[in-house]
């Protein structure tokens, strides 16, 4: 009889590629990845692994093992669901991929409410950029995903995922305070931003292409001298006089912001999603932080006070 453990790791090889990455993701040594592949061949009797190079590729027979792994796989979050949906009460853990807008606007709500209705229930949180963590949910590293979409900018999709829509929130132009410079108090509108500092997220985030082309849209290439991932790093900049950006609604949440916030043509505006499983979506854990965070959504939901 195949063993789940050792289908699994293969599974893990065709998606990350090498023995390494296998290893780093499931917390094993290299060598026991290794080894526990060997005995699955043994186990099988046919070859799944050819060399290539410093790496290896997956056989047409370690490709059919690798199809039926993830029924399986499914199966049993299934079994596990409809398992802990005839209990009583609500335990278990939910291992959550977060982007940092969120983990600060939505998490602390969330999980407040999720700690009074559920204390059995157990949420471990690890913030990850949203491309990322879509994928690492769909390969079965975390349980639910907090991810984001920007405008004609489309999240990856991954087949066995599902996504519902938790809330959307404008992106304005967030200016600083008047009498920060003559030159941020001049501002009124996007086009008029041309010849000001900017911070924005490095190069290849999704929301940095959104706001370039914004800017190019409105007849200019924006001089970005600030880069950060750290969202509340562009608050400080901007709050200090020191640049402007585009920023969504969700960062003001908790504070009165002291930028002044400029709607922009067309009220673009961000989604923020949830995704998991489909075959872990009907888990009374996964059901339960799911409704938890929609909650909380609903709750904020609203442009920031000014």
């Amino acid at each position: 009889m195949l063993e789940i453990r050792r289908l699994r790791l293969l599974r893990e090889l065709s998606i990350r590629g090498t023995l390494a990455e296998v290893a780093e993701a499931l917390a094993y040594s290299p060598s026991s990845v290794s080894q526990q592949l060997a005995l699955l061949e043994k186990e099988t009797g046919v070859e799944l692994l050819r060399k290539s190079g410093r790496g290896v590729l997956l056989t047409p027979q370690a490709q059919v093992l690798v199809a039926h792994t993830e029924e399986l796989l499914d199966s049993f979050e299934r079994t596990e669901a409809a398992l802990a949906a005839s209990q009583s009460e609500v335990r278990g853990t939910a291992r959550l991929a977060v982007f940092q807008t969120a983990a600060l606007a939505l998490m602390p709500a969330a999980l407040r409410t999720l700690r009074q209705q559920h204390p059995q229930l157990r949420v471990e949180m690890v913030q990850h950029e949203p491309e990322t963590a879509l994928r690492e949910t769909w390969a079965r590293s975390f349980d639910l995903v907090v991810a984001e979409q920007y405008p004609h900018h489309a999240a990856p999709h991954y087949e066995g995922l599902d996504r519902q829509g938790l809330t959307r929130d404008a992106i304005r132009l967030a200016l600083p305070p008047r009498g920060s410079g003559a030159e941020f108090d001049a501002v009124r509108r996007l086009s008029d931003a041309a010849r000001v500092p900017w911070v924005m997220e490095p190069r290849g985030a999704a929301s940095r292409h959104w706001a370039e082309q914004a800017c190019r849209s409105a007849g200019f290439e924006p001089d970005v001298r600030y880069e950060t991932a750290d969202l509340q790093a562009h608050v400080r900049l901007v709050e200090s006089g020191n640049a402007v950006a585009l920023l969504p609604d969700l960062v003001w949440v908790g504070r009165t912001p002291a930028a002044r916030l400029v709607m922009l043509e067309g009220t673009p505006q961000r989604t923020v999603f949830t995704a998991m499983r489909s075959s872990s979506s009907q888990h009374p854990v996964m059901l339960a932080v799911r409704r938890a965070l929609e909650e909380t959504a609903h709750r904020l939901a609203g442009p920031p006070a000014t």
